[in-house]
């Protein structure tokens, strides 16, 4: 299915172009009937010759009605832009032309109704000189008459050029749908409708609609009931889990997890504009008021009445309620900013913006420092390249700056200072998870027991001299281990025997019990020469030390793997490998 809105002037025929197309009614209300005039949106489907199945949103022409005309053509991909051969171009049509123009519609057909009623040229004519310098520059252009049906052929076989040349849509990608009207169905619920430009809805599927979590309960699309509806469709969606007093135009059906609700984004703005009070936010079928706050000549951060689900890349345009006019078109360039609060921090982010087209992953990465693929995703910029750790992935220059940060705070404190903990160097760095610490630790930087130190970091004199001389206490009997008064005798107490622990010049095997830092090994090799299994006893003679020392002993040597109890006070030696 192919979804195109119709644009143009009040009483140019739309209304009446659709019903000659489709059959079908697309003005809902009997006011709008006996006015003469689209108040709200209509819609209406057909299928083409060609097998083509087209839906049209009609939308007002009347000035008073852009809001109305603004929600039902933001979704749409493509327009079939109407003006009458008997009136040409209007006021509405250069609003309504703008407003296609700014919200980035690049395919459509122009359409010269009541040509029964005046020569169609020169209002084609004046189509084509307004369309130049616009995104629609070259349309196709078609005359017809709705009334007595003459050219509906030449139209028919127009629209299946325009739907053959529409891109194709994702269906496999996010959901989010613009809610364009919501009604109450006896026996049914709350359904709503809007234009599917993006992904699958099933029956059964959970939906976030603002903060409430929804499901849908059934699923129609041009009058059929369906079980999946993929992109691009003009849907109604039956669901549960929600009142009609719940939701309201302009608010989105989105996948759970797959968008960032955003109340202050950054824009590009159309060149020249020069509006500096309020304005109201047009996108997809919301209309927000915002706060602007220029950043550079296009550039501007916007504050939003409410939040939105939005993405780098969207298109949206800006309308003075004053004046009632369009002031600007804009792309949305960044969903989740960054503060300004030092001086000049609004010019560098001027300048950070400029330098991009439109953002991608690296640019995110470059403004934000670290995102994870998941945020990357939601912005609008799926990640590239591989994560610095788990899901998160870095820029690469700020990276570098966090990784000599760290080793320049490590590598100040004092010689015999236990280290920084993983947490407490997140914590410095401002870092969200404990993990990127733990990446950031590379040579000569090292992790011993949750705590980061310079790798291999050598002894002071002092305490190497000790060490050696307890080394040569323990030459001929290395596991003798020495009381606690001969390691005060050494200065081996307190944050100095921590020192030689965390260097690996002695190694602790129990509370008070120091060794050299290759007893366990020496310990293993001697109980593997003794039968199995054997005692405490029978280890203790082997290793030629005190009960004080042989039980911690073979208690770290079960913890390690290289003995095991067998449950009658007795251990054996475990195989090597």
């Amino acid at each position: 299915m192919h979804v195109i809105a119709t644009a143009g002037h009040v009483d140019h025929g739309k209304s009446t172009l659709v019903r000659a197309l489709t059959g079908m009614e697309p003005d809902r209300w009997a006011e709008e009937r006996r006015r003469g005039m689209t108040i709200d949106l209509g819609f209406a489907w057909t299928t083409l010759r060609s097998g083509e199945r087209i839906a049209f949103v009609d939308v007002p022409g009347h000035e008073r009605f852009i809001t109305n005309m603004l929600a039902g053509v933001g979704p749409c991909p493509a327009v079939m832009f109407v003006v009458a051969a008997d009136a040409g171009w209007q006021a509405q049509s250069a609003e309504h032309l703008a407003a296609l123009d700014a919200l980035g519609v690049r395919h459509g057909l122009a359409v010269i109704t009541r040509s029964d009623l005046a020569d169609p040229e020169p209002a084609r004519e004046q189509v084509r000189r307004r369309l130049r310098g616009t995104g629609l520059a070259g349309i196709d252009t078609v005359a017809v008459s709705g009334r007595t049906r003459r050219g509906l052929g030449d139209l028919e076989a127009a629209l299946a050029r325009l739907a053959a040349a529409l891109p194709p849509s994702g269906t496999e990608a996010a959901v989010r749908l613009w809610i364009d009207r919501i009604f109450t169905v006896k026996g049914a619920g709350t359904v709503v409708t809007g234009t599917l430009t993006g992904g699958t809805l099933r029956v059964g599927d959970e939906l976030d609609a603002g903060p409430r979590r929804v499901r849908i309960r059934g699923l129609q699309t041009l009058g059929e009931q369906a079980e999946q509806v993929r992109a691009t469709a003009r849907v109604a969606v039956n669901l549960r889990g929600a009142d009609r007093g719940d939701l309201s135009r302009g608010m989105a059906l989105v996948t759970p997890g797959a968008w960032l609700p955003a109340q202050v984004i950054d824009v590009r703005l159309d060149a020249g504009m020069n509006h500096r009070g309020d304005a109201v936010l047009h996108i997809g079928s919301a209309a927000v008021p915002v706060r602007l706050r220029f950043l550079g000549a296009d550039t501007a951060r916007l504050t939003l009445g409410r939040a939105l689900p939005l993405r780098t890349g969207d298109r949206g345009l800006l309308r003075d309620p004053g004046r009632r006019e369009i002031v600007a078109g804009l792309r949305v360039l960044d969903v989740r900013p960054p503060a300004l609060r030092r001086r000049g921090a609004a010019a560098a982010r001027a300048a950070a913006l400029a330098a991009v087209d439109l953002p991608d992953s690296a640019a995110l990465l470059r403004w934000h420092g670290l995102l994870t693929g998941g945020e990357l995703t939601a912005m609008g910029c799926p990640p590239a390249g591989r994560p610095v750790t788990g899901d998160w992935y870095a820029d690469p220059e700020h990276w570098s700056s966090l990784a000599r940060r760290l080793a320049d705070h490590v590598s100040r404190r004092p010689a015999l200072d236990p280290g920084i903990t993983v947490e407490a160097a997140a914590q410095l760095l401002g870092l969200p998870d404990r993990r990127l610490a733990e990446a950031l630790v590379t040579p000569p930087l090292a992790v011993e027991s949750g705590r980061i130190l310079p790798a291999g970091r050598s002894l002071p004199p002092a305490i190497a001299a000790a060490v050696a001389e307890l080394a040569g206490d323990l030459a001929e009997h290395p596991f003798s281990a020495p009381t606690a008064e001969r390691l005060d005798e050494l200065g081996l107490t307190g944050r100095t025997l921590a020192a030689a622990l965390r260097s690996g010049a002695l190694t602790s095997v129990g509370k008070n019990i120091v060794l050299l830092p290759d007893a366990l090994d020496e310990a293993a090799r001697r109980l593997a020469r003794l039968p199995s299994p054997f005692t405490v006893s029978q280890a203790r003679l082997a290793l030629d030390t005190s009960r004080r020392v042989a039980l911690p002993l073979l208690e770290c040597l079960d913890a390690r793997g290289v003995t095991r109890r067998t449950g009658d006070g007795l251990r054996v030696c475990r195989p090597p490998g």
